[in-house]
Protein backbone atom coordinates (compact mmCIF):
# COMPACT_ATOMS: atom_id res chain seq x y z
CA UNK A 1 0.00 0.00 0.00
CA UNK A 2 1.48 3.33 -1.11
CA UNK A 3 1.26 5.36 2.09
CA UNK A 4 3.39 8.54 2.13
CA UNK A 5 6.29 8.41 4.54
CA UNK A 6 6.28 10.81 7.49
CA UNK A 7 8.86 13.18 5.96
CA UNK A 8 6.78 13.37 2.79
CA UNK A 9 3.96 14.79 4.89
CA UNK A 10 5.94 17.64 6.45
CA UNK A 11 5.57 20.23 3.69
CA UNK A 12 1.89 19.29 3.11
CA UNK A 13 1.37 19.78 6.87
CA UNK A 14 2.79 23.31 6.59
CA UNK A 15 0.54 24.00 3.59
CA UNK A 16 -2.46 22.59 5.44
CA UNK A 17 -1.94 24.92 8.42
CA UNK A 18 -1.60 27.85 6.02
CA UNK A 19 -4.85 26.87 4.30
CA UNK A 20 -6.57 26.65 7.69
CA UNK A 21 -5.57 30.23 8.45
CA UNK A 22 -2.46 29.60 10.52
CA UNK A 23 -3.81 27.08 13.02
CA UNK A 24 -5.66 23.78 13.13
CA UNK A 25 -6.47 20.68 15.11
CA UNK A 26 -5.02 17.25 14.34
CA UNK A 27 -8.19 16.25 12.51
CA UNK A 28 -8.41 19.47 10.49
CA UNK A 29 -4.77 19.22 9.46
CA UNK A 30 -5.18 15.56 8.54
CA UNK A 31 -8.18 16.33 6.34
CA UNK A 32 -6.27 19.05 4.50
CA UNK A 33 -3.17 16.88 4.00
CA UNK A 34 -5.32 14.01 2.71
CA UNK A 35 -6.88 16.36 0.16
CA UNK A 36 -3.53 17.85 -0.84
CA UNK A 37 -2.01 14.41 -1.41
CA UNK A 38 -5.25 13.06 -2.90
CA UNK A 39 -5.08 9.93 -0.76
CA UNK A 40 -7.74 7.27 -1.48
CA UNK A 41 -10.01 5.77 1.15
CA UNK A 42 -8.11 2.48 1.33
CA UNK A 43 -4.97 4.39 2.30
CA UNK A 44 -6.52 6.77 4.82
CA UNK A 45 -8.40 3.99 6.62
CA UNK A 46 -5.44 1.59 6.90
CA UNK A 47 -4.80 1.00 10.66
CA UNK A 48 -1.36 1.58 12.17
CA UNK A 49 -1.41 -0.98 14.96
CA UNK A 50 -4.96 -2.08 15.83
CA UNK A 51 -3.70 -4.07 18.83
CA UNK A 52 -2.36 -0.93 20.52
CA UNK A 53 -4.09 2.12 19.08
CA UNK A 54 -7.07 3.35 17.09
CA UNK A 55 -4.80 5.50 14.93
CA UNK A 56 -4.65 5.00 11.20
CA UNK A 57 -1.22 4.72 9.59
CA UNK A 58 -1.71 8.13 7.98
CA UNK A 59 -2.52 9.71 11.35
CA UNK A 60 0.51 8.01 12.91
CA UNK A 61 2.89 9.35 10.26
CA UNK A 62 1.31 12.80 10.40
CA UNK A 63 1.98 12.83 14.14
CA UNK A 64 5.67 12.22 13.45
CA UNK A 65 5.67 14.91 10.78
CA UNK A 66 4.27 17.43 13.29
CA UNK A 67 6.79 16.29 15.90
CA UNK A 68 9.74 16.97 13.60
CA UNK A 69 8.34 20.34 12.51
CA UNK A 70 7.92 21.24 16.16
CA UNK A 71 11.46 20.19 17.06
CA UNK A 72 12.94 22.53 14.44
CA UNK A 73 10.77 25.35 15.82
CA UNK A 74 8.37 25.83 12.89
CA UNK A 75 5.12 24.90 14.63
CA UNK A 76 3.84 24.57 18.19
CA UNK A 77 0.76 23.16 19.88
CA UNK A 78 -1.37 24.54 22.69
CA UNK A 79 -2.73 22.62 25.67
CA UNK A 80 -6.00 22.26 23.75
CA UNK A 81 -4.21 20.47 20.93
CA UNK A 82 -4.32 23.29 18.39
CA UNK A 83 -1.25 23.60 16.16
CA UNK A 84 0.00 26.96 14.90
CA UNK A 85 3.11 28.56 13.40
CA UNK A 86 5.89 29.96 15.53
CA UNK A 87 7.69 33.23 14.89
CA UNK A 88 10.42 31.22 13.16
CA UNK A 89 8.13 30.30 10.30
CA UNK A 90 7.71 32.87 7.57
CA UNK A 91 5.11 32.55 4.84
CA UNK A 92 6.66 31.34 1.61
CA UNK A 93 9.95 30.23 3.16
CA UNK A 94 11.62 27.33 1.37
CA UNK A 95 11.70 24.15 3.39
CA UNK A 96 13.46 20.84 2.75
CA UNK A 97 11.91 17.87 4.52
CA UNK A 98 15.08 15.80 4.41
CA UNK A 99 17.13 18.59 5.95
CA UNK A 100 14.53 18.95 8.69
CA UNK A 101 14.86 15.25 9.49
CA UNK A 102 18.65 15.43 9.51
CA UNK A 103 18.60 18.54 11.69
CA UNK A 104 16.46 16.77 14.26
CA UNK A 105 18.69 13.72 14.15
CA UNK A 106 21.69 15.90 14.77
CA UNK A 107 23.38 15.23 11.45
CA UNK A 108 25.79 17.90 10.18
CA UNK A 109 27.24 16.20 7.14
CA UNK A 110 26.02 14.76 3.88
CA UNK A 111 22.88 16.87 3.60
CA UNK A 112 22.08 15.18 0.30
CA UNK A 113 21.64 11.81 1.99
CA UNK A 114 18.26 10.36 1.18
CA UNK A 115 15.77 9.60 3.91
CA UNK A 116 14.47 6.09 3.37
CA UNK A 117 13.26 5.00 6.79
CA UNK A 118 9.52 5.11 7.33
CA UNK A 119 9.85 5.26 11.12
CA UNK A 120 11.82 8.11 12.76
CA UNK A 121 15.02 7.01 14.44
CA UNK A 122 15.94 10.04 16.55
CA UNK A 123 12.80 9.90 18.67
CA UNK A 124 12.05 6.36 19.83
CA UNK A 125 8.46 5.25 19.69
CA UNK A 126 7.15 4.94 23.23
CA UNK A 127 3.96 3.54 24.64
CA UNK A 128 2.03 6.46 26.11
CA UNK A 129 -1.01 6.42 28.35
CA UNK A 130 -3.41 6.54 25.39
CA UNK A 131 -2.08 3.28 23.98
CA UNK A 132 -2.19 1.62 27.39
CA UNK A 133 -5.77 2.73 27.99
CA UNK A 134 -6.80 1.66 24.50
CA UNK A 135 -5.45 -1.83 25.16
CA UNK A 136 -7.29 -1.95 28.50
CA UNK A 137 -10.58 -1.07 26.80
CA UNK A 138 -10.09 -3.68 24.07
CA UNK A 139 -9.34 -6.31 26.75
CA UNK A 140 -12.67 -5.75 28.54
CA UNK A 141 -15.31 -8.43 28.22
CA UNK A 142 -18.60 -7.35 26.57
CA UNK A 143 -20.47 -6.82 29.84
CA UNK A 144 -17.64 -4.70 31.27
CA UNK A 145 -17.53 -2.61 28.10
CA UNK A 146 -21.27 -2.03 28.42
CA UNK A 147 -20.82 -0.87 32.02
CA UNK A 148 -18.01 1.45 30.94
CA UNK A 149 -20.18 2.96 28.21
CA UNK A 150 -23.06 3.51 30.61
CA UNK A 151 -20.74 5.12 33.16
CA UNK A 152 -19.29 7.53 30.58
CA UNK A 153 -22.71 8.56 29.29
CA UNK A 154 -23.99 9.16 32.81
CA UNK A 155 -20.92 11.20 33.67
CA UNK A 156 -21.45 13.49 30.67
CA UNK A 157 -25.09 14.14 31.52
CA UNK A 158 -27.21 11.25 30.24
CA UNK A 159 -30.11 9.98 32.35
CA UNK A 160 -32.19 6.83 32.06
CA UNK A 161 -29.32 5.08 30.30
CA UNK A 162 -30.28 1.61 29.18
CA UNK A 163 -28.35 -1.02 27.22
CA UNK A 164 -30.57 -2.87 24.77
CA UNK A 165 -28.04 -4.32 22.34
CA UNK A 166 -28.29 -7.90 23.55
CA UNK A 167 -31.89 -8.02 22.41
CA UNK A 168 -30.87 -7.43 18.78
CA UNK A 169 -32.59 -4.07 18.54
CA UNK A 170 -31.79 -3.29 14.91
CA UNK A 171 -28.19 -2.17 15.51
CA UNK A 172 -29.10 -0.02 18.50
CA UNK A 173 -27.09 -0.98 21.58
CA UNK A 174 -28.70 1.42 24.01
CA UNK A 175 -30.63 4.58 24.67
CA UNK A 176 -30.70 7.49 27.04
CA UNK A 177 -31.91 11.03 27.57
CA UNK A 178 -29.78 14.16 27.59
CA UNK A 179 -31.17 17.04 29.63
CA UNK A 180 -30.13 20.63 29.04
CA UNK A 181 -30.52 23.00 31.98
CA UNK A 182 -33.21 20.65 33.34
CA UNK A 183 -35.59 22.11 30.76
CA UNK A 184 -34.95 20.61 27.33
CA UNK A 185 -34.38 16.93 26.79
CA UNK A 186 -33.23 14.89 23.80
CA UNK A 187 -33.75 11.20 23.32
CA UNK A 188 -30.55 9.58 22.07
CA UNK A 189 -29.87 6.07 20.84
CA UNK A 190 -26.32 4.80 20.67
CA UNK A 191 -24.27 2.02 19.19
CA UNK A 192 -21.00 0.83 20.74
CA UNK A 193 -18.58 -0.98 18.47
CA UNK A 194 -15.53 -2.46 20.14
CA UNK A 195 -13.56 -2.53 16.94
CA UNK A 196 -9.89 -2.52 15.92
CA UNK A 197 -10.33 -1.17 12.42
CA UNK A 198 -12.17 1.67 10.73
CA UNK A 199 -15.96 1.99 10.68
CA UNK A 200 -17.23 2.67 7.17
CA UNK A 201 -20.26 4.58 5.84
CA UNK A 202 -22.35 1.41 5.56
CA UNK A 203 -22.41 0.97 9.34
CA UNK A 204 -23.48 4.60 9.76
CA UNK A 205 -26.32 4.20 7.24
CA UNK A 206 -27.51 0.99 8.92
CA UNK A 207 -27.49 2.68 12.32
CA UNK A 208 -29.41 5.67 10.97
CA UNK A 209 -32.00 3.34 9.50
CA UNK A 210 -32.45 1.63 12.88
CA UNK A 211 -32.84 4.93 14.77
CA UNK A 212 -35.55 6.46 12.55
CA UNK A 213 -38.59 7.33 14.65
CA UNK A 214 -36.92 6.22 17.88
CA UNK A 215 -34.79 9.20 18.90
CA UNK A 216 -33.85 12.81 18.26
CA UNK A 217 -30.17 12.04 17.76
CA UNK A 218 -27.80 9.14 17.32
CA UNK A 219 -24.42 8.49 18.92
CA UNK A 220 -21.94 6.02 17.45
CA UNK A 221 -19.05 4.99 19.73
CA UNK A 222 -16.13 2.87 18.55
CA UNK A 223 -12.75 1.88 19.92
CA UNK A 224 -11.46 2.09 16.35
CA UNK A 225 -11.70 4.94 13.85
CA UNK A 226 -14.15 6.29 11.30
CA UNK A 227 -13.30 6.51 7.63
CA UNK A 228 -13.62 9.89 5.89
CA UNK A 229 -16.72 8.62 4.09
CA UNK A 230 -18.27 7.53 7.39
CA UNK A 231 -17.71 11.00 8.86
CA UNK A 232 -19.32 12.60 5.81
CA UNK A 233 -22.26 10.20 6.02
CA UNK A 234 -22.81 11.03 9.71
CA UNK A 235 -23.23 14.74 8.88
CA UNK A 236 -24.93 14.40 5.50
CA UNK A 237 -27.42 17.16 4.71
CA UNK A 238 -31.03 16.13 5.03
CA UNK A 239 -30.27 13.04 7.12
CA UNK A 240 -30.70 12.49 10.85
CA UNK A 241 -27.50 13.71 12.56
CA UNK A 242 -25.21 11.17 14.20
CA UNK A 243 -22.41 12.18 16.55
CA UNK A 244 -19.23 10.12 16.40
CA UNK A 245 -16.80 9.12 19.16
CA UNK A 246 -13.72 7.20 18.05
CA UNK A 247 -11.06 5.44 20.10
CA UNK A 248 -8.96 8.58 20.60
CA UNK A 249 -12.02 10.56 21.69
CA UNK A 250 -12.95 7.76 24.07
CA UNK A 251 -9.64 7.75 25.94
CA UNK A 252 -9.60 11.55 26.08
CA UNK A 253 -13.08 11.50 27.62
CA UNK A 254 -11.88 9.02 30.24
CA UNK A 255 -8.98 11.32 31.04
CA UNK A 256 -11.22 14.39 31.39
CA UNK A 257 -13.64 12.46 33.55
CA UNK A 258 -10.75 11.01 35.60
CA UNK A 259 -12.02 7.49 35.01
CA UNK A 260 -9.29 4.86 35.11
CA UNK A 261 -6.48 7.44 35.11
CA UNK A 262 -4.56 9.38 37.72
CA UNK A 263 -3.43 12.83 36.59
CA UNK A 264 -0.58 14.35 38.58
CA UNK A 265 0.17 18.05 38.33
CA UNK A 266 3.86 18.99 38.60
CA UNK A 267 4.62 22.17 40.54
CA UNK A 268 7.44 24.30 39.12
CA UNK A 269 9.11 26.79 41.44
CA UNK A 270 11.36 29.56 40.10
CA UNK A 271 13.48 31.76 42.37
CA UNK A 272 13.16 35.50 41.70
CA UNK A 273 16.76 36.71 42.11
CA UNK A 274 15.80 40.35 41.58
CA UNK A 275 13.44 40.18 44.55
CA UNK A 276 16.32 39.27 46.87
CA UNK A 277 18.49 42.05 45.43
CA UNK A 278 15.86 44.60 46.45
CA UNK A 279 15.87 43.56 50.12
Amino acid sequence: MNIPQYHEMMIPTIKAIETLGGSGTNQEIAEEVIQLLDLPEEVTSHPHNPEKSSQTEVEYRLAWARTYLKKVGLIENSERGVWSFTETYQHGMKLDAEKIVQTVRGLTKNLNKKVINEVPEAIPETEDWREVMHQKILALDPSAFERLTKRILREIGFVQVEVTGQSGDGGIDGKGIVKIQDVLSYHVVFQCKRYKGAVGPGAIRDFRGAMVGRADKGLFITTGTFTREAIKEATRDGASPIDLIDGDDLVEMLKKLRLGVNVRMVEEVEVDSQWFEKI
